[in-house]
Formats: structure tokens, sequence, C-alpha cells
């Protein structure tokens, strides 16, 4: 078994020690389980239906500057704000000291002193992407309703519709959004789809479309959605997307891209190129649901092959990054450098992208893109792994559309211009249920 020793981060306010328990019975803590749940209301958001990736509906490609601030957008700030001012935050990260570093890439560095607790280290298995769900440990239904911004699910009508005092169904299990007490950036939330069927960290096609669905209907090409496996530094065994705010790009969304193939559905592939985590590009389709199904197989691909990866949903859900990694593995052998593991610096999918949040004033005062590019480069799989895994993910594609042929493009597509849009103060049309 390989296994690290970090840090976990703190989520929640409720969140124990590995080992702590709620006594059983009434727990007093106003949780989610059933001690506390019966009665229980909560602002509830139904999205609307988007069919035609191509159409209107969806935010095109940038978001351009007259694209009107939407309702689930103004909703989640509002939220996330209310309880910022409520003190349920564990530091404010509106103080941290955050800078671009020089470069071509244009890393992005913040000093979080806030998010290095002084606990113990806890070990964490990481050459099992799939594990079985352990309710002994902490897992979303222990934390706190305040915590809980809304409820999430699909419009019956077709029409967003929002509730701002719904009951809970239990049975069927509801999605929530809540926050993240350790936020990372500002409107830092975490999707936890189902969330009463307390499913393990694992992507199944239902879920990633939730989260393909949140990014479409915020529409703010500066909110992204982001995975992270097991294996690949998720701490919470508890099916979850984290998602937060940056009003600038990321680097990984500057890298250019080379295209695979094309799926019959419309769905193009790409490959990351001069970035220094290898990883492909899913964008377009026909339909908002063959670009979910497609990274839906491929990370249910590499879940089954054992492969640690990380997911970016980037400009209002029209891109989509799938980054296979290996740094927790080469940690657990002894193959990261002691001046690379003493940055503490765990490449989830934030770090990858290129947001690189740094504990210690010492990192943040020397950040340059060469230590960035050198950290990023052990996540990277191997040029041979990266090309044997790929082809895995290929043969899962192919086994659900047959006109799968990877095509040797010569052309370059650049994936973002560094002009960024400007968030323009507006609305969507909303019906609010009284």
């Amino acid at each position: 078994m390989l296994s690290i020793k970090r840090v976990p981060t703190v989520v929640s306010n409720y969140q124990k020690d590995e080992g702590g328990e709620a006594p059983d019975g009434g727990c007093g803590r106003n949780c989610l389980k059933s001690c506390c749940i019966q009665g229980a209301r909560l602002p509830l958001y139904a999205l609307k239906r988007v069919d035609k990736v191509g159409e209107k509906e969806l935010p095109l490609l940038g978001c351009k500057e007259h694209c009107p601030v939407a309702f689930l957008d103004s909703l989640i700030l509002g939220e996330w704000e209310e309880r910022m001012q409520r003190g349920l935050f564990r530091y404010d990260v509106t103080a941290c000291e955050t800078k671009v570093i020089p470069g071509e890439y244009g890393f992005i560095a913040q000093l979080n002193e806030g998010r290095h607790l002084k606990k113990r280290p806890t070990e964490f298995r990481v050459d099992k992407v799939l594990q079985p769900f352990d309710e002994n440990k902490f897992n979303f239904t222990k934390v706190g309703q305040e915590e809980v911004l809304f409820q999430l699910e699909a419009s019956e009508d077709g029409e967003a519709q929002f509730s701002p005092n719904a009951p809970i169904d239990v049975e069927n299990s509801p999605s929530f959004v809540a926050i993240n007490v350790s936020p990372i950036e500002y409107g830092h939330v975490l999707l936890i789809p189902r969330i009463f069927e307390c499913l393990p960290q694992r992507i199944d096609h239902e879920s990633f479309l939730l989260a393909l669905k949140m990014a479409v209907e915020a529409g703010n090409p500066y909110f992204r959605l982001g995975y992270n496996s097991l294996g690949a530094f998720a701490t919470i065994n508890h099916l979850h997307f984290q998602a937060y705010y940056l009003a600038m790009p990321f680097p990984i969304e500057k890298a250019p891209t080379k295209k695979i193939t094309k799926l019959s559905d419309g769905v193009k592939v790409s490959k990351l190129l001069n970035y220094p985590v290898r990883g492909l590009v899913f964008e377009g389709g026909q339909t908002l649901e063959s670009l979910a199904n497609a990274v839906s197989e491929a990370c249910i691909c590499l879940q089954h092959n054992n492969v640690p990866y990380n997911v970016l949903i980037s400009d209002c859900g029209r891109q989509i990054f799938l980054l296979p990694q290996c740094y927790a593995e080469k940690q657990a052998l002894g193959e990261v450098s002691a001046e690379l593991l003493e940055t503490q610096v765990n490449p989830a999918v934030w770090e990858i992208s290129g947001h690189m949040v740094l504990k210690r004033k010492k990192d943040y005062d020397e950040a340059s893109e060469a230590n960035a590019w050198r950290l990023l480069a052990e996540v990277s799989l191997s040029e041979e792994r990266y090309e044997e895994v790929t082809a895995l993910v290929f043969q899962a594609i192919a086994s659900v559309d047959l006109s799968v042929k990877p095509q040797c493009a010569e052309e370059v597509d650049s994936v973002s211009s560094s002009t960024q849009p400007a968030m323009v103060a507006g609305s969507q049309q909303c019906l609010v249920l009284q």
C-alpha cells in the first residue's frame, strides 16, 4: 500500500480529526444527518434546461462584455458574502496576498498561511483511486446547515426557478452547494451531488453533467469548477466538486492545444502543448450531454484503471481539461525532492491550472515561473505513460462512439486569447417562488 502524510484541508467547521465521531442521537449541531434534518428548509435553485452547445442559451466562448450577470451567479456570491459576514470562514481570504508571477504563462501565486493548520498530519492512501465510502470518516452530511448555501436540481419545466425556503426532500437526495470554510479564493464553494446517497469520490455521468450545468448557468468566465480524484489530492471520500472566482486567466487556459480527434456528436478532443502537465482538452458537442458524456467516459476509464486525475471546467462550461497525474505516487515512493516537499504545496486541480497556493512567505517571495514549472513537471505523467493512458481513454470513448479516429492535425489551435471579458452588471430572468 502506498500512502503519504499531509495535513488535511478543513472544509467545514464541524470537521474533526480522523476517527472523530458525533455522539449518537441528537447531535445539537444542526447538521444534515437524520438527527437534525427532519423539517429543515433551505433555499432551492432549479437549473434551466440548456440543450444546444452552440446556441445562445449557452454562453458564447469568452462570454463577451454584453453577457448579463446570471441569477445563479448572483445567488452564489450573495449567499457566500452573507456567510462571510456571519464569520463562518476560518480566515479572510480577501486579505491573502496574490500576485502574477512574471513570465510567459503568468502563473498566479497566493500566500495563504491560514490554510496551514497546526494539526497532526493524516495518512492518506494514494494508490487506490476507487475506495468505498466510510461513514465513520468525515463526510458532508456532518456539515452544519448554516454552511449550505442552497439546494440545486434540474427544473421540472425547463425554466430556472428559485425558492428561498424549500423543504429538503431527503428521499430524492438533493444536491447541495456549500461553503468551503478554508477558501482559496472569493466565492469558494463545494458542489455535493446527491448528498444523502453518500457517494464516494468518483465521477459518474449524472454528477458530471450537474457540475457542467452549474458552470453554464453561472455564466461567468471567472467562475471555474474543479475536481480532484483520490490519489490526486482529494482528502474527503464523499463525492464533491469545488468552485471559485478568479478574475484573471489561468495559465492552463492560455496554453496552446493540438486537435486529436472529433467525435460523431461534435465533441473535439485536443492535447495540451507547451505546458508542464500533459492533459486532454474537451470542447464543443451537439448537446451539453454530448460534452458531459465524453468527459465522464474518460474519467470513468481513468478510475477503473486506477489513474489519479484532476478536472477543470472552464469558460462557462465550454472547455474541460482532463489531467492525469502522479505526484502523490512519486511522493509516497520517495521520488520527490526534499526542496519541493518542504513547500507543502499539494498540486491539486487549482495548482495544476496555474494558481499556486503557497503556505510559506519564503516561497511566495521567491515565486518564479521556473519554480512553478519545476513543481508541475513532477505532477505530469511521463510521455510514455501519458500515451498509454490516453490510449485507454480513447478506447473507452470509442466503445460508445464508433467514429473515434485520432487525427494528425498539423494546425495548433489557441485555447484562449489574452483578452479577457469584463463582468457587467445585469440580470437574467428567473422565476422566484415564494
